[in-house]
């Protein structure tokens, strides 16, 4: 797959981060010997890149590949090939794929990540200081344990948590307060990027609401930089400046999130954009049911992986893959018509 993304960012800002060939293929092993009979293509040669201060969203359905995409650019998963291209707060760009662990622990400061279970990614028996002051102590950022606990009461207290409760072990918190506890422990050693996967997805709907306007405070008042990994479009067309779409391991369309909302150039990010319910009535949803199942990833289809499910789907769908294009200005796709589909005005009456 060529270097989109790229292209896609001829824009203001530096580069953070850029994905080039991203793969990550999980072995299928079998028998006695457990010798490998295939491979699970989690994520399939995967490029895009995202700008300094930008919130760049990714979605699709579960099994997608989003999370372990994630994982394997803050190398919490080794990936299969490809490069992962960070800027360093010195300018010095490095490649994470490739990065021996010695070197990769010096880095790790710099990106970290933001789980989506507020409470399996806390340590049950650590408080809220020594879970804060984690990342802190690891990265030797602070030696002094008074230093140490007053940086943990500021960023409590950035993150909206009461400093009085330092002591408090995760089980006496909400859902909303453990994830703001996991936020403040991303902050802690200053990170540049921050992976948030299904950060809010656990949590109440009013809770949603509150966590996400916390990230967009923290992202002008720090300039951070968010890879926004979710499942809800309507949150994701919120908080992102631009927006992948992933099917069965590949991106299948990029575009600022407002052309893709309302023009997609692609029939699986159309079909997903359809789903979204509004309370406006005065917008008309035409509901794409698709038909099918989901491509399976260690066996996919020929051609298009899509083209079982499209309801645009012709003969050269099924044999040849789709080329990445640009179909207007950084808007990119996936489609051997996604033309075609700009022509029919694809895409919900908004």
């Amino acid at each position: 797959m060529p270097e989109p993304a790229q292209a896609a960012n001829d824009e203001s800002g530096d580069i953070l981060l850029e994905v080039r060939n991203l793969k990550k293929y999980f072995p299928i092993e079998k028998g006695f010997f457990r010798s490998v009979q295939g491979y699970v293509k989690a994520v399939d040669d995967v490029s895009f890149t995202i700008r300094e201060g930008e919130t760049f969203g990714l979605v699709g359905e579960s099994g997608s590949g989003k999370t372990t995409l994630g994982r394997c650019i803050v190398r919490a998963i080794e990936s299969t090939d490809g490069q992962i291209f960070f800027r360093l707060p010195d300018g010095e760009s490095v490649d994470l794929a490739s990065l021996e662990k010695s070197d990769l622990r010096n880095v790790r400061k710099y990106f970290h990540m933001i789980f989506q279970d507020p409470y399996s990614s806390l340590d049950p028996r650590m408080s809220v200081l020594e879970i804060i002051a984690e990342p802190i102590r690891n990265n030797k950022l602070l030696s002094e344990s008074r230093q140490i606990q007053d940086r943990v009461r500021e960023l409590m207290d950035k993150v909206g948590l009461d400093i009085q409760h330092l002591n408090r072990y995760p089980h006496a918190f909400s859902g909303g307060q453990r994830q703001r506890i996991g936020i403040a422990r991303s902050l802690a050693p200053s990170p540049s990027l921050i992976v948030c996967d299904e950060a809010v997805s656990a949590l109440d709907v009013s809770i949603q609401a509150q966590i996400l306007n916390l990230l967009e405070d923290l992202q002008e008042e720090f300039n951070l930089t968010f890879l926004f990994i979710a499942h809800d479009l309507s949150v994701v067309e919120h908080i992102s400046d631009r927006v992948g779409v992933m099917y069965v391991g590949k991106l299948v369309e990029l575009a600022d999130t407002e052309s893709l909302f309302s023009n997609p150039r692609h029939p699986y990010s159309e079909a997903l954009l359809s789903a979204v319910p509004t309370t406006d009535p005065e917008v008309k949803m035409d509901r794409i049911i698709l038909t099918g199942e989901v491509a399976n990833p260690a066996d996919p289809p020929s051609g298009c992986y899509f083209h079982p499910r499209c309801r645009y789907a012709q003969d050269i769908c099924a044999q040849e893959t789709p080329p990445w294009k640009e179909i207007s200005a950084r808007h990119f796709a996936a489609c051997h018509f996604a033309e075609e589909l700009e022509l029919r005005g694809v895409g919900p009456e908004r």
